[in-house]
């Protein structure tokens, strides 16, 4: 059966009008999961293509942290949909929270409406946010996604370039973010996020 949203407006990439509300609509969810959208400024876009290399990169580069933090700490989750606000709604290539913030994301959750916490979207600022640069979509990772994560409140992004072999990670102070720690090829990064974590950059690369 098709959407009433549907009927007078197609799911297509480049439509406007879209905000985070309609995708509570059964039609509308179904036609999202079926491809890889995010709502930008009201307008659906696709999403850059994914790369096998990009993808084994960033599981590297998790699997690394979690060895050094242990699994009490928080977790991580891959392909993490976040709820910005009305009219953004993005797929963060990887999501670390802490456990209190997964009690604020069920609240937050609860608090919305949700009647299934566990299916919702992430709607709090995590810890961390980990985007995974795709070659061609550098500025909207490096600058629209910056920007964004900055005002949602995002204690911490990682930008990781496994073509160009850099991590770059920012910290968010003063209402912006600002270089904490970057590398490139087989540098070593100590990230403040994590104290006493050293980062072989080579190894992510090449392991």
């Amino acid at each position: 059966m098709a959407s009433s949203l549907t009927e007078s407006r197609p799911f297509e990439p480049g439509t406007t009008g879209w905000t985070a509300r309609d995708l509570d609509d059964p039609e509308i969810e179904r036609q999202w999961s079926d491809g890889r959208y995010e709502i930008v400024e009201g307008v659906l876009t696709t999403m850059a293509p994914a790369y096998f290399v990009g993808g084994k990169s960033l599981l590297r580069l998790i699997s690394r942290v979690v060895l050094h933090i242990g699994e009490r700490a928080g977790s991580f989750a891959t392909e993490v949909e976040i709820v910005l606000d009305e009219d953004r709604v993005v797929r963060a290539d990887a999501a670390f929270l802490t456990p209190a913030e997964e009690q604020r994301q069920q609240q937050a959750a609860l608090a919305a409406g949700r009647k299934d916490p566990v299916r919702t979207r992430i709607l709090i600022p995590p810890t961390l946010i980990i985007e995974c640069v795709s070659p061609g979509h550098e500025k909207h990772d490096d600058r629209t996604k910056r920007r964004w994560y900055a005002e949602f409140g995002v204690r911490n992004y990682w930008l990781l370039d496994p073509f160009k072999r850099t991590l770059k990670c920012l910290i968010y102070r003063d209402g912006a973010f600002h270089d904490d720690t970057a590398g490139q090829g087989n540098d070593e990064l100590c990230p403040s996020l994590f104290p006493g974590l050293v980062l072989h950059l080579g190894e992510i690369w090449n392991a």
